[in-house]
């Protein structure tokens, strides 16, 4: 559940960032937002495929702290920890569903590993703007 709260503040920071040098960071969230509900989506079947029940909004506790949008909207570079942050908390629940689905569901860890190299992707992304901005 991590990953709704996820979306809603990639929701908010592509839109709150401000200065030219933010255009990039938007745009990446933007498009990341997408493929979160793609990942959500394929979840989702995923859960019921194996008689599981999707959770809804109830289900949600907010509990991330590391990606609120910043208070000062040109605060590129803690957007950018916020991201890489929230990057590592997914991998790291991926890998972890991965090794208990081994030997025992390997269609359910067949997507997760597909849905890491995602997570693992955008994770460079991130590190590749936060080394333009160290390098400033």
């Amino acid at each position: 559940m991590v990953r709704v709260g996820n979306n809603i503040n990639y929701l908010a920071i592509s839109v709150d960032l401000d200065g030219i040098r933010a255009e990039e960071i938007k745009k990446s969230l933007a498009a990341d937002i997408q493929t979160e509900i793609t990942h959500a989506q394929e979840l989702a079947a995923r859960i019921k495929e194996i008689d599981g029940r999707v959770p809804g909004s109830f289900a949600f506790k907010p509990e991330q702290a590391s990606l609120q949008p910043p208070e000062d909207s040109t605060d590129v570079v803690a957007t950018i920890h916020g991201v890489i942050e929230a990057e590592n908390a997914a991998i790291e629940q991926y890998n972890k569903i991965i090794r208990l689905c081994d030997g025992i569901d390997y269609v359910t860890q067949d997507l997760c590993i597909k849905l890491l190299a995602d997570e693992e992707t955008h994770r460079r992304e991130f590190r590749g703007f936060l080394k333009e901005y160290e390098n400033d």
